[in-house]
């Protein structure tokens, strides 16, 4: 595709409604135009309707308001196109549907119940660790609640690695049991009942 420059000429003969070169000013920019939208990967039906539009406008504002640099004629119509584009783009997205539920409001009745099983929970960890010897009760403060490195920690305790590996072990353990003795006692299932 050859570049053409443009000329006052070009535009007063454009603005005059030239059926000669509105036909070049349609073919011409057809192609540009259709090149960078397409490069956008726009389907070809929105490209259509954004280039068609981008004549439009042109041809409206030439013959109303005319053009100050004709030599910049290309560039003109190019920043046309892209207001264009950018208002279809903008429409589109008015256009798509909301999502659903969009407007309700969040459920503060599932926040306030997570907020008080969140402070149980910390409530019940606290219990079992103080309940729990200190050696262990460090550890797992140190590993779990601190997030402290393991390294750091076999430091702290005086430990190596497959040892903190063991102690850690040895603690969670203890830690459930005492969480397990804490728990509410179950009521024997039927099938329990049938074996005594």
């Amino acid at each position: 595709m050859e570049l053409y420059l443009f000329d006052k000429e070009y535009v007063d003969r454009l603005r005059g409604g030239d059926p000669a070169t509105e036909q070049h000013f349609v073919s011409y920019f057809g192609q540009i135009l259709g090149i960078m939208l397409r490069a956008r990967r726009l389907p070809p039906e929105r490209v259509d309707d954004v280039r068609q539009e981008t004549f439009a406008r042109v041809l409206v504002t030439l013959r109303r308001d005319g053009v100050r640099q004709p030599e910049r004629f290309g560039a003109f119509v190019n920043s046309i196109c892209k207001n264009v584009l950018h208002e279809n783009i903008r429409e589109s997205y008015k256009s798509q549907p909301l999502e659903t539920g969009h407007l309700e409001p969040p459920d503060k009745i599932i926040d306030l119940e997570r907020s008080l099983i969140s402070s149980q929970t910390k409530e019940q960890v606290r219990t079992i660790l103080d309940e729990m010897g200190q050696r262990d009760r460090d550890l797992l403060r140190a590993i779990f609640l601190e997030e402290g490195d393991k390294d750091e920690v076999c430091r702290r305790f005086g430990v190596d690695r497959d040892y903190l590996r063991v102690r850690l072990h040895r603690a969670k353990e203890r830690f459930r049991l005492l969480y397990q003795k804490d728990l509410p006692k179950a009521p024997p299932s039927s099938a329990a009942k049938a074996v005594q």
